[in-house]
């Protein structure tokens, strides 16, 4: 058995060893046909580039010797000696004369010394080995295309009769045209060229290339030609070398002075050749040259590295760069001192527009702004734009795109081009939709436009024209616009638009050094009373957040980065102290003055700098009007209604309300009062978010999600059957957004109306006006949130709005349409929606409406009437601002300035300006709710009412904000009455006549007894009051009879009357056709029409209510309006006026919870006074 085993072990070994030697390894050798002689040859010769490129240059080297050669033996050449074959006699000079023949022996035959030929012959025989062996290695099958090339003819004409004459001696001193090399030279020089790229790896232009061809042919015409006439002249009147070079200049350049020209036949033919084939060889250089450099003022060239390397430059990356987009990125890029030493390269992949070509040729910009025609997904292109010693890259979507989608994605693919080539150049990025954005988080700086826009479009329901208060905030401006109106309010809002937000280090700070280890609100007040500069908030040292308004509670540290809002930043300020010992003389100086004059009203308008004017102006004697703040050590005088700003917190008095625990008892009176149940809402954070990235904000929600059914406000379900929103009762006014789909955007519009930090009895029911239905996704988002409905339709059909509930509504915000945001003619992008909103405005004049455009230049057409004089002066004041060099030439046009139209291109600037302050976006964002840090607060806003008028003065209002509720204000939203002039001054006359007659007439009597107006009751009552009563328009017709029946008396004054009647009658008859209309569709619908109030039914205090607010123009009356606009960080002087809103940064409630119940409460009693349930975020004083 065991024998067996061995037996079977032995055959398996053998069999196995058989099978190994029957497939044992072979090797094999790869690129056999490389290592043959010839291929080894063409490898080194012509394939391999550093050793192609060493050949080339030495055949480059040879052709120039070999012309260097030929000019050496010109100059020793002399014929004088006698001409003729090698060691043969010589014949003796003859000079040329017209009667003799041409002696051709002249021409054949020249002196060569021998060591002169030896050389010549030597580089002859090796270019000809040279060029033989490349004719054998290049050999392809045609012998004859080889044969026939001018460069191998130029070859063998001056190598072979060298070669030839070491066989034949005698023809040693034969002519060569040895100077023909040059044009060897020449192909040897480009090919050189085209092996120097190939070998170093570096792309020359196409342009230095063809101009080295042709300043490379322009040397070899006029060395062919000085060469071949001072040969040939030798048989005619000898010229020197010089002379025949000048003879060519002179002939070339078209000049032929003729002093010097050629005697005979020969040269005279050779001049007319070179100047044929100049003719023919030149031009096309030429149009090479011309076309080339066509191409290279499209695609731009590049940015040199010698230039990048010591010079500072941003890149700009876009898809397509229109005028509009270059003008606010250089205006704002170069606004700052800073970088006007930069230069800004623009890598566009689309041929520059004729307009950007203009402006770029102004001397302004063509020394600071280079265009690259180029994509920023190819390291070519960023190679040319030197994108790796870029200072910054800011890389913009095209929003006027039909597909934003599609646009985003090409700004994402041009982010990761740019990190990816160069991952030290810090990107500034704008995404259009916010579930794109975290695509792009890596990025140092990310704008998303449409969380900006509709945040900020929901602040403008609450916080009036926060979309202009934010815009001038971002915008670079030195306050310098509006200076040389007439007008007050133009030089003030002017004045006040120059105020941006700047940073400063506590420690290195003059303006705040003072109050380290003092409260905030300490800090904030006292910085505002003596410097004028408006302390928003900090960021400490050791966290890297930033608090707006942290609080009273927050003791300020040297350390700590101080941002604040003033004309310019104070290392651009000078201080001057004023009148200080003359104060401490007569012991005022601890006083404080509320109407001081302004700090800033000094400013050095050279340079940009400001002098603050530190003054102590004595105290006046206190009165029964005036508040004297007392001094930090207890003197001096003061009355118990504004209380001191203290230097620590005091938590029984300074804490604002908690909003957490206050809500319960609101709520509870609330449906005490009204006996009905009350839905109870809950605060916490929304439990599904429609896109990745968005900030967890704490909000009021539902207790339990709504189904969606209850979300359609139009359409009943088995829950409820209300169908229109008067079905539901709505307490407080409704916000209505029309919109053409329910992007993921218009979640951030709910959640700052939904903030945690709002009442809840001041919540405004929201409805969504939708063109398309929406998605799932997002209805899934918005149902936890309470009163937010949506429906089908859009602004351009009545119904739609009448179902919606727009006469149940305070504001309607209509969002540009992205399939409107591209049109054949760029500006008609906004047609649709200016004609629609100019549509409503006459429907429902009571409604405010806040209007998204593409272009901001467009927002002349909102609230249009054709004969508006005042319009036509703005216009001529925004012209005059424009060509000033303003930023900001549209501020003054009244839409704007009162907040009801906005653009999101006004918000560009933010990512601009975000280059030099790394802040702003973050800021931005906290302001308008769509982060929320913390202990950081947010913006509101309040009213002032008439019991508020006794504090006078925005200085005065500061002290009690700060000291009261430790709230911070920024700004004012100021409503005032304005007599608009008009084109014939006899109106305003016949109207007043009109007027006087009418309060004549008994009719009228009831009228006025009815009416019941008290004209004194605000400073901003006007006097087309009257004309608005519906009782007055019935008697309008009896009016103008009586009028007409006085005409025999007035004949003069009569027909004044009547025809200002007759216009008066038109409107009316105009405004009964509207409301006819809409009271109509109503009843159509079965919607009821009790809810209806058209201009002609609101009573005179509803009308001046809504005027004062800038929501209604008068179309009654079109000499008298109202005009809005923002003060920012205005003087402690400025007077307070009635129905002024003032814009608060609330401090943040959540910091405060740990305070026990009775701190609150009593904080709350100090804080609000008796509380008007109609206005929101007001703060009683």
């Amino acid at each position: 058995m065991g024998s067996m085993g061995s037996d079977v072990g032995q055959r398996a070994h053998a069999e196995d060893f058989s099978v190994d030697s029957s497939f044992s390894q072979v090797q094999v050798e790869f690129y056999v046909n490389e290592n043959t002689f010839k291929e080894r040859l063409k490898l080194f010769f012509i394939k391999n580039q550093r050793s192609s490129l060493r050949i080339r240059l030495f055949n480059f080297s040879l052709k120039l010797l070999t012309c260097l050669l030929y000019i050496v033996r010109v100059l020793l050449d002399n014929p004088e000696e006698g001409i003729g074959c090698w060691e043969c006699e010589k014949q003796n000079y003859t000079a040329f004369n017209q009667s003799t023949n041409i002696n051709w022996s002249h021409i054949f035959w020249v002196d060569r010394k021998t060591p002169l030929w030896a050389v010549q012959v030597s580089i002859a025989l090796i270019s000809f080995l040279e060029t033989m062996l490349l004719i054998y290695l290049s050999y392809k099958g045609n012998i004859w295309e080889q044969i026939f090339r001018i460069s191998f003819i130029l070859e063998m004409i001056n190598t072979v009769p060298f070669i030839i004459t070491i066989f034949w001696p005698p023809l040693r001193n034969l002519f060569i045209p040895v100077f023909l090399n040059c044009w060897l030279a020449k192909y040897a020089l480009e090919n050189m060229i085209n092996d120097l790229h190939r070998a170093i790896q570096r792309t020359q232009s196409a342009m230095f290339n063809q101009v080295l061809i042709l300043i490379c042919t322009l040397l070899c015409l006029v060395f062919t030609g000085t060469c071949g006439i001072q040969h040939l002249e030798r048989a005619g009147e000898k010229l020197s070398l010089f002379k025949s070079f000048y003879f060519c200049i002179v002939t070339f350049s078209t000049v032929g002075y003729g002093d010097v020209t050629p005697k005979i036949w020969p040269s005279q033919l050779l001049v007319v050749i070179m100047i044929c084939v100049a003719l023919v060889v030149l031009p096309l250089q030429f149009e090479e040259l011309v076309y080339l450099w066509m191409e290279r003022q499209k695609s731009g060239g590049n940015y040199s590295r010698h230039r990048a390397q010591t010079e500072k430059h941003v890149v700009l990356c876009v898809s397509s760069l229109k005028i509009d987009l270059l003008m606010d990125f250089l205006n704002e890029f170069y606004a700052h001192p800073r970088l006007q030493d930069y230069y800004v390269v623009i890598l566009c992949p689309t041929e520059m527009d004729i307009q950007v070509r203009r402006v770029l040729q102004i001397p302004l910009w063509s020394q600071r702004v280079i265009y690259l025609q180029g994509s920023a997904l190819k390291d070519q292109d960023l190679m040319r734009a030197k994108m790796d010693n870029g200072e910054a890259c800011f890389i913009l979507s095209s929003r006027n795109e039909v597909d934003r989608t599609a646009a985003d994605h090409q700004t994402i693919l041009r982010a990761w081009a740019v990190k990816d080539f160069a991952p030290n150049c810090p990107l500034y990025v704008q995404i259009l939709k916010p579930e794109n954005k975290f695509h792009v988080k890596f990025a140092d700086h990310v704008v998303c436009e449409e969380e900006c826009k509709y945040a900020m479009l929901a602040l403008n329901c609450v916080c009036p024209a926060t979309s202009t208060l934010i815009t001038l905030l971002v915008h670079t401006s030195r306050g310098q616009e509006g200076q040389e109106s007439p007008e007050q309010w133009q030089r003030m809002y002017g004045r006040c638009s120059g105020n941006e937000v700047y940073h400063i280090r506590m420690g290195d700070s003059k303006f705040f050094m003072e109050y380290e280890g003092k409260s905030f609100t300490y800090a904030a007040f006292h910085a505002h009373k003596k410097y004028g500069v408006c302390l928003i908030g900090i960021r400490r040292e050791e966290n890297k957040s930033i608090l707006l308004n942290p609080g009273p509670r927050h003791i300020m540290a040297a350390s700590d980065t101080c941002f604040y809002i003033n004309i310019t930043k104070e290392e651009n300020s000078a201080f001057i102290f004023k009148q200080e010992e003359k104060q401490k003389k007569k012991g005022f100086a601890g006083s404080y003055d509320g109407p001081s004059r302004l700090p800033v009203h000094s400013i050095i308008a050279s340079m940009g700098t400001v002098a603050m004017d530190l003054q102590n102006t004595e105290c006046r004697p206190a009165n029964s009007s005036k508040l004297a703040l007392p001094a930090e050590n207890g003197s001096g005088t003061r009355r118990p209604s504004i209380a001191p700003v203290l230097e620590l917190a005091d938590t029984s008095s300074l804490l604002p309300c908690d909003l957490l625990s206050d809500q319960s008892e609101d709520e509870m009176t609330q449906s005490d009062e009204e006996g009905s149940a009350v839905v109870e809402y809950v605060k916490g954070y929304p439990p599904n978010s429609p896109y990745i990235g968005s900030s967890p904000t704490l909000c009021h929600l539902l207790p339990e999600k709504a189904p969606f059914c209850c979300l359609r406000l139009d359409k009943g379900c088995k829950h409820n059957s209300f169908e229109d929103a008067k079905a539901y009762g709505f307490k407080n006014k409704l916000i209505i957004v029309s919109a053409e789909t329910a992007g993921n955007g218009l979640y951030n519009f709910i959640v700052p109306l939904r903030a945690y930090y709002r009442s809840r009895k001041e919540l405004n029911p929201i409805v969504l006006l939708l063109d398309n239905k929406p998605e799932h996704h997002f209805l899934e988002a918005i149902c936890c949130f309470p009163m937010v409905y949506y429906m089908e339709g859009t602004i351009d059909n009545l119904d739609s709005l009448l179902q919606c509930g727009i006469i149940y509504a305070d504001n309607l915000v209509v969002v540009d349409k992205e399939s409107t945001m591209s049109a054949e003619e760029d500006y008609m992008a906004d047609a649709k929606t200016i004609v629609n909103v100019q549509t409503m405005f006459r429907l429902f004049p009571s409604l405010s409406i806040i209007t998204e455009l593409t272009h901001p230049s467009n927002m002349r057409f909102m609230q249009f009437r054709a004969k508006d004089s005042y319009s036509l002066a703005l216009s001529k004041l925004e012209k005059r601002e424009r060509e000033n060099g303003s930023n900001l030439a549209f501020m003054f046009r009244l839409p704007f300035a009162a907040g009801r139209v906005f653009s999101i291109s006004m918000l560009d600037t933010l990512l601009y300006q975000s280059f030099v302050k790394d802040y702003m976006i973050t800021i931005t964002r906290l302001l308008l709710g769509l982060d929320t840090t913390p202990g950081s607060g947010y913006l509101c806003a309040m009213k002032i009412t008439e019991d508020d008028l006794w504090i006078r003065t925005y200085g005065r209002l500061f002290q009690k904000l700060c000291s009261s509720s430790a709230e911070i204000p920024i700004g004012i939203y100021r409503t005032e009455s304005h007599m608009f002039a008009t084109s014939e001054p006899h109106d305003i006359r016949a109207q007043s006549q009109i007027s006087i007659n009418v309060e004549d007439c008994e009719d009228t009597k009831d009228v006025k007894e009815h009416w019941g107006i008290k004209t004194s009751h605000h400073r901003n009552s006007c006097s087309s009051d009257q004309s608005e009563h519906p009782l007055l328009r019935r008697k309008s017709m009896q009016w103008a009879r009586r009028l007409s029946r006085k005409g025999n008396k007035h004949s003069s004054k009569t027909a004044e009357w009547i025809s200002q009647q007759r216009l008066s009658l038109y409107r009316r008859s105009e405004r009964q056709e509207l409301s006819e209309l809409v009271k109509n569709r109503m009843k159509h619908l079965g919607l009821p029409t009790t809810g209806y109030e058209d201009v002609a039914n609101l009573t005179a205090s509803d009308v001046m209510n809504r005027v004062n607010l800038g929501y209604l123009q008068d179309e009654m009356n079109d000499h008298q309006n109202t005009l809005s606009y923002v003060l920012i960080n205005p003087p402690p002087d400025t007077r307070l006026e009635l129905n002024d809103i003032v814009y608060l940064i609330r401090s943040d409630p959540l910091a405060h919870v740990a305070n026990d119940g009775h701190s609150r409460k009593s904080s709350c009693s100090n804080k609000l006074g008796s509380g008007n349930p109609e206005t929101r975020d007001e703060t009683q004083l």
